[in-house]
């Protein structure tokens, strides 16, 4: 599984950040980065939950990708 995060749509909320550490951060420009390529298996359902809980809809996961 890989999670990517478009940049341009990224707000900087933070809230993948906060809710799924192992994969996400926020970077110096208040944008969210993918840190964990692939995800690991133990915080992939908290990828899928910060993926769903963006405000603008920026995170992609990708169940098939390993």
């Amino acid at each position: 599984m890989r999670a990517t995060v478009d940049g341009d749509l990224c707000i900087g909320c933070g809230l993948c950040a906060e809710i799924c550490p192992e994969v996400f951060i926020m970077n110096d420009e208040a944008i969210a980065e993918v840190i964990a390529d692939p995800v690991p298996s133990e915080a992939a359902e908290k990828a899928r939950e910060a993926a769903a809980s963006c405000p603008v809809e920026a995170i992609t996961i990708d169940e098939q990708a390993d």
